[in-house]
């Protein structure tokens, strides 16, 4: 992006004391509340829970295939959804709806997609956990114009990686099953995009996998978990500075710290209900909220008490299962877990609720539990292989800092003092080395990498949390906290970003390179 627009960004927040700037409700993070950022109150009476079915996203077929290669075709248009019973709410959505299609490959089998863009804005596609070549990857700056080249206002500049209309992404999908998902990241809009609706999911299957007899087919069901705000007159509602999202970026105060929306949307419908069978199911889990963290846990609980055993982080299986009362998810983080609905008694409520939320957003969706059925399924003790990293593997020892510092006599999201430039590169890892990254905070960031997994080392002065296991693309950084990272650098030679996933602060400037070496 230009100097002088990044400058624009800096001028937008205002004023120079670091506190004041970005408001009582983000200092409150600092003092344990879950969240770091505002609430959003919709200007609409929202709808008593559970009123509609939870939708499942389609799965996109391929539109042709070869023998190595599947390919599917995308487009990315304005359109019109049922977020809310009874209420029309204009969206931007891949191929029109939110969450996006579902696309599902096997791992070594390349997907190729197609993205064509009908918006009135510029975008880029990130595969996120994905493992990709760098021009593939969505680097913030590598726009995909709209159909006819509208104005960009400069944002390409410096960028050789701008296409017009549409583009092919290559994912060779060399890498294991998981719970991947793709968005919008385009510099300093990511946050208002998602917020449309530019967000789907991307599952990738393997052999290994295929052999555990996990629960599949019906049973088996992403849940896209997202908060949103909504207008008066039913449209998304979000404190944008330029609503256009063509000029000046960020928000309005007091949100600077993050939105936080006061509606509970799974898969596009707030407060779904479910039906399911006396039986085991795979949810999959995706806090795809800008900001907001979630504790899931179920009311009531099974009668064993740990109603959710985790099977899989944010890159594929854990080794063993692991049982919770309750789990954590800060935005982007992804958890496979398997519910044992056969410890309910037939017509029970089971609601999934969010500790973490207050009023309206405690309540998340509800399953009704049926009949006991047939279930074939079950949960080995042992799921994967997972080898474990160890400190002594790391060459080089990294600090990073993620906090909130004047820039300029004003103030913005940083990285080691520095706001995000494409030209400033944090780290220059060699290709089959393993680093360990401090990182620390001053409130809540949680921290993705691109390309490269990690696994937690540690958090302050013990060990990782309950949530913390298996290879992992996003960690949950809270206030004033030191978190260790081992992380494995493979795949592709190039330039890839590392950044804060609450989208505000991301777009706000804390976001930074590293470039892999061969």
């Amino acid at each position: 992006m230009p100097e002088l627009t990044r400058r624009s960004l800096l001028a937008s927040l205002g004023i120079s004391a670091v506190g004041a700037a970005l408001g009582v409700p983000l200092l409150a993070g600092a003092r344990g509340s879950s969240s770091t950022g505002a609430l959003l109150r919709s200007q609409l009476r929202l709808p008593d829970p559970f009123q509609r079915a939870l939708p499942r996203p389609p799965e996109l077929d391929p539109v042709r295939s070869d023998g190595a290669t599947d390919y599917f075709e995308i487009t990315q248009k304005e359109s019109v959804a049922e977020l809310l019973p009874g209420v029309r709410t204009a969206i931007w959505g891949y191929n029109g709806i939110f969450p996006g299609p579902t696309l599902v490959s096997r791992r070594g089998r390349r997907a190729v997609v197609n993205h064509r863009n009908t918006l009135p804005v510029p975008v880029v596609v990130h595969l996120h956990g994905g493992r990709t070549p760098p021009e593939h990857d969505g680097y913030p700056t590598d726009l995909l114009l709209p159909v006819g080249g509208a104005a960009t206002n400069g944002h390409h500049v410096g960028s050789h990686n701008v296409t017009v209309g549409e583009r092919d992404y290559h994912y060779p999908m060399e890498q294991r099953a998981a719970t991947l998902w793709y968005h919008d990241h385009r510099m300093d809009f990511t946050a208002p995009a998602v917020w449309r609706g530019l967000a789907g999911f991307h599952l990738i299957r393997d052999d290994e996998e295929d052999r555990l007899p996990l629960p599949r087919g019906d049973r088996e069901i992403p849940l896209l978990i997202a908060d949103r705000s909504f207008a008066a007159d039913g449209s998304l509602r979000y404190p944008s500075i330029d609503s256009s999202l063509t000029g000046a970026p960020g928000v309005n105060d007091p949100y600077r710290g993050g939105v936080l929306g006061d509606v509970m949307l799974v898969n596009g419908v707030a407060w779904p209900r479910a039906e399911v069978d006396g039986a085991r199911y795979r949810l999959r889990l995706l806090n795809g909220c800008n900001a907001r963290r979630l504790r899931l846990k179920l009311d009531p609980a099974p009668k064993d008490g740990s109603g959710l055993t985790q099977i899989g982080s944010d890159l594929g299986l854990l080794e063993r299962p692991i049982r919770h009362e309750a789990i954590e998810l800060a935005s982007a983080e992804r958890y496979d877990v398997i519910v044992d609905f056969g410890q309910y008694d037939p017509g029970t409520d089971v609601t999934l609720v969010n500790d973490f939320g207050a009023g309206r957003t405690v309540d998340v969706m509800r399953f009704r539990v049926g009949g006991s059925a047939r279930d074939d399924s079950r949960v080995p003790d042992t799921l994967s292989q997972v080898p474990i990293l160890q400190r002594a593997d790391a060459t080089v020892t990294r600090d990073l800092v993620f906090r909130s510092e004047e820039i300029e006599g004003m103030t913005g999201w940083t990285i080691n003092g520095e706001p995000f430039s494409p030209d400033h590169i944090h780290a220059r890892p060699r290709l089959g080395q393993t680093e360990r990254w401090r990182l620390a905070s001053d409130f809540h960031h949680p921290i993705h990498v691109h390309l490269a997994p990690f696994q937690v080392l540690s958090r302050g002065t013990g060990g990782p949390s309950a949530w913390d296991h298996g290879w992992k693309d996003t960690v949950d950084i809270r206030p004033f906290e030191h978190v260790e990272i081992l992380i494995r650098f493979e795949g592709y030679a190039g330039k890839y970003v590392f950044h804060c996933h609450n989208l505000e602060h991301e777009d706000m400037m804390m976001m930074g390179n590293f470039e892999t070496l061969a």
